[in-house]
């Protein structure tokens, strides 16, 4: 996963004409590292229908401020730039559940697109 440095990188690879998903966590934060073993596999399962972006909510905390972004870790799924959906909450996230929400954002940008 291509860890985000900018706001200009978050901007152009989320205005890109594909499905972009976007982490945002932080280096302290025990729920973000608990999805960490297993990320790696959920990206490789998606790879073919959607582009990851990790985002530290300390390092670029006024996108951040501008997203909404309260809990971490949050996920949101962007296509051309726009918010299709998102999944944020303060809670623990399992498995399953992101990868509900990665099945979600990939049949809202499929109705969207038409694909």
């Amino acid at each position: 996963m291509q860890k985000l440095q900018t706001e200009q990188q978050f901007r152009e690879l989320t205005g890109k004409q594909q499905l972009t998903i976007a982490v945002f966590k932080t280096t302290w934060c025990p729920d973000c590292h608990f999805i960490d073993p297993f990320m790696p596999e959920v990206e490789e399962k998606y790879k073919d229908q959607v582009t990851f972006v990790e985002i530290d909510r300390d390092d670029l905390a006024e996108l951040c401020s501008e997203l909404n972004i309260l809990g971490i870790p949050s996920f949101i799924a962007f296509y051309e730039g726009k918010e299709l959906v998102r999944f944020v909450n303060k809670l623990r996230k399992s498995r399953d559940e992101i990868e509900q929400f990665i099945d979600r954002a990939i049949q809202v940008q499929g109705a969207l697109t038409g694909k």
